[in-house]
């Protein structure tokens, strides 16, 4: 299930992290998570003036959303195990076997303890 919340009244503002990097000749500044999101300009604060540019005329035409999606059931790793002996022949005299050889290991161990 998938579902998308849409809140008109969401605030006006949006907060960005943004990478700033000075060259030789400029600075460049990329607003993380944000494809292609990128600036320069001679001086810092003009770089961020750019940035703000590019953003605002991406955002003018854009809508953002929340988007809440259910993580798929995942089966257990075993359970497609399960039942796959129901009609073997042989699973009773097995399952029997089984519990006999672990009635003779816990005698064998309450004889070894008790020396």
């Amino acid at each position: 299930m998938t579902t998308i919340s849409t809140n008109p009244k969401t605030s006006p503002k949006l907060n960005y992290d943004v990478l700033i990097e000075q060259t030789d000749s400029n600075f460049i500044v990329t607003a993380l998570n944000l494809p292609n999101c990128q600036a320069t300009g001679a001086t810092r604060e003009k770089a961020l003036k750019n940035l703000t540019q590019i953003l605002t005329q991406r955002l003018a035409n854009a809508e953002i959303v929340s988007l809440e999606i259910e993580l798929p059931k995942k089966e257990h790793p075993w359970m497609k195990f399960a039942g796959m002996f129901k009609d073997d022949p042989q699973f009773d005299e097995m399952m029997e076997y089984i519990e006999q050889e672990r009635r003779e290991d816990y005698e064998r161990m309450e004889e070894y303890y008790r020396q």
